[in-house]
């Protein structure tokens, strides 16, 4: 199901994408999720292989041999009526040979196969664990990009806007100056500024379009192909940008780092168990049957030639008795990387724990700068606008209006980077409960 989607998109690419299309087609394209979902595949052959091991085990063999000279045997020539002492020449048996056969065998117990079949089902969590943990970071970076992208053409937004007006002021205040009624400084400052507003403009120009091609590299989207983005950045700054429920009694069972030190730990008993299970015996059961030709030329294709069967049973029984302490070596090395497993759960617990309250914290305080940086733009805008009334009025001075265009400029950075701020912000701590949306 995946892959069809995958090859759907493929064959039309979207030429739109919201910010969740994006999201959607990150998570089937995108190259690192491809991988972790290709590691799982491969978790889950491992599993069956292991399976396979405790099922019937069938093998056929043939062999077919042709003496160019048959073996001599030495047999004493009393047996034949012969002198004692003496030995007569002997060949037995035919020049040419085929034998083939079906052997059946089976495992009934062993006990590290009944260890290795749990330890399949671990490393195949740990394997979807990752899976997820590449998954959250794929969302994380896509969202982040894509509010990226937004922000720049906001940005770009105020600067032509700021481009216009100073250009506007430069042309009015350079006739002020051909008529005598304003000083050259004046103008080279206004000049300055402009230019200045110019360059920040080409160089958000060129970020906006590299963070888009940053976009579709996280989408698994070809970058030489155009995409446009239709979510607007007044839709990503709703109402539930600004809220999420942290619980007082917080349970970091759903954290990703925390189920995969978890598994760690099941993983790592169960090879610990597997060390010990080494002592125990194995026994398993083996039936096997055969035909056997023999013919001076090869005639083992033809309905007259002669089979001689035969078939076999058994049990074999395998009991460790002494390794020179090896198994007990390597039993204890497996015990105490269970008690680091332990230890590595405990701190990746309390760390996860710590990481929230202040993940949580840090978002609070970009939420309320985000308020804050907000009134500060709408406060610097209309200083600005005053200043420029009152210049041109002849009540402030050129250098009272520079002031006041770049409080405008440094608020307006302000409040996309505060936007920018919550976003990631937000997108961390829901990270790290797990409960991104």
């Amino acid at each position: 199901m995946v892959f069809g989607w995958q090859f759907t998109f493929a064959q039309t690419l979207p030429k739109t994408v919201s910010l969740e299309e994006a999201l959607v087609y990150g998570e089937q394209n995108n190259r690192n999720v491809q991988k972790a979902s290709m590691e799982i595949q491969k978790a889950y052959k491992d599993k069956w292989s292991t399976i396979a091991i405790g099922l019937p085990q069938i093998s056929a063999s043939a062999n077919y041999q042709n003496f160019i000279e048959l073996p001599t045997s030495l047999i004493p020539a009393q047996f034949f009526g012969g002198n004692e002492g003496e030995f007569a020449e002997v060949q037995f048996g035919t020049p040419q040979t085929m034998a083939a056969g079906i052997t059946v065998e089976q495992l009934i117990f062993d006990g590290s196969y009944i260890v290795g079949l749990e330890a399949s089902k671990i490393f195949l969590l740990i394997s979807e664990n990752i899976f997820e943990k590449t998954l959250l970071e794929i969302r994380k970076n896509i969202v982040n990009t894509y509010s990226s992208v937004l922000l720049a053409g906001e940005n770009i937004q105020f600067l032509e806007k700021n481009k216009e007006n100073l250009s506007k002021n430069l042309k009015e205040l350079t006739q002020l100056f051909r008529n005598g009624f304003e000083e050259e400084e004046s103008v080279e400052q206004l000049r300055l500024t402009l230019s200045s507003v110019e360059i920040q403009l080409r160089y958000v120009k060129n970020l906006e379009q590299i963070t888009l091609k940053m976009l579709k590299l996280l989408m698994g989207f070809p970058t030489d192909s155009p995409l446009l983005l239709s979510d607007t950045l007044e839709k990503l700054t709703n109402e539930s940008l600004f809220k999420i429920e942290v619980l007082k009694d917080l349970n970091l069972s759903n954290n990703i780092d925390v189920k995969i030190a978890k598994n760690n730990l099941l993983a790592e008993t169960l090879l610990y168990r597997y060390e010990r299970s080494k002592g125990l015996p194995r026994l398993s059961a083996f039936l096997n049957g055969n035909y056997t030709g023999n013919s001076e030329t090869f005639s083992f294709t033809q309905s007259g030639q002669n089979w001689f069967g035969a078939a076999l049973f058994g049990i074999n029984l395998k009991i460790p008795v002494f390794s020179s302490l090896r198994r007990s070596a390597l039993s204890q090395k497996a015990k105490i990387t269970v008690s680091q497993a332990e230890t590595d759960l405990t701190e990746t617990q309390e760390r996860v724990f710590v990481e929230v309250q202040a993940a949580k914290n840090e978002y609070q305080l970009a939420v309320e700068n985000y308020f804050t940086n907000k009134e500060n733009l709408a406060l610097a805008g209309r200083i600005e606008q005053k200043n420029q009334t009152k210049y041109f009025e002849g009540i402030a001075s050129s250098f009272e209006l520079r002031e006041a265009q770049l409080q405008l400029y440094s608020a307006q950075n302000n409040y996309l980077r505060s936007i920018q701020d919550v976003i990631q912000k937000k997108l961390y701590l829901e990270t790290l409960l797990n409960t991104a949306q």
